[in-house]
Formats: C-alpha cells, sequence, structure tokens
C-alpha cells in the first residue's frame, strides 16, 4: 500500500477508535499524542497504546495482554496473527482491561 493512501486509512482509524472509546462509557482516560499516538489509562493505573507504525503499514496495539499488530486487507483492519478485526479486538482489550464490558464500532471508511 502507498504511504499517503495508508496514511489516510490509519488517520481515520485512529480518529474512529478515539471517538468510540470517548463515548463507550468505559472508565479510560484518552489522549491524543503527537503523530498517530493514542494512549488509554485504567483506573487501575495500566496503560494501553495505539499507534500507526509507518515503517510496518500497520497499526499497532500495546495491551497488558500483549501486542497486536493490524494491517489493513482491503476492507479491514485485520491482526496478522489471528486476523481478529481491529475494533472486535479492542473491544475485548479495553473490556479486560478495564473490568467492564465495552463494544466499539468499527470506522465507516472505504479503501482509497
Amino acid at each position: 500500500m502507498a504511504q499517503p493512501d495508508f496514511d489516510l486509512l490509519a488517520e481515520a482509524a485512529l480518529e474512529q477508535i478515539q471517538q468510540a472509546l470517548e463515548t463507550c462509557g468505559a472508565e479510560v482516560d484518552v489522549e491524543a499524542k503527537a503523530d498517530g499516538v493514542i494512549e488509554l489509562e485504567f483506573d487501575d493505573g495500566s496503560k494501553m497504546i495505539i499507534n500507526r507504525h509507518r515503517a510496518a503499514g500497520e497499526i499497532w496495539v500495546a495491551a497488558r495482554a500483549g501486542g497486536f499488530h493490524f494491517r489493513w486487507d482491503g476492507s479491514a483492519w485485520r491482526d496478522t496473527r489471528d486476523r481478529a478485526e481491529l475494533f472486535a479486538a479492542l473491544s475485548k482489550l479495553v473490556s479486560a482491561q478495564s473490568g467492564a464490558p465495552v463494544v466499539l464500532a468499527p470506522p465507516r471508511q472505504h479503501s482509497p
């Protein structure tokens, strides 16, 4: 995928992730950092980092449960290991880390 296409898709996904997290009702502080990084801090002090990784062309998630890499497959961001969709995976990870059920909706976007 060309760098400009990746940047557009990743930026749109990160914006949607941030919006979904801010409205999901979970007890989590969401902070957008520079250059495509979102930092989540939970009530127990644990953190989760979501960022775009330009060199790999992926969105990376660092959570208590481990590290996860998501690559655009033409229609969705998919985990490079188990093919889980990004928002479904984030719903599980945020739920586990916050201790409350969380459902995050996937972005409504199309490939460039």
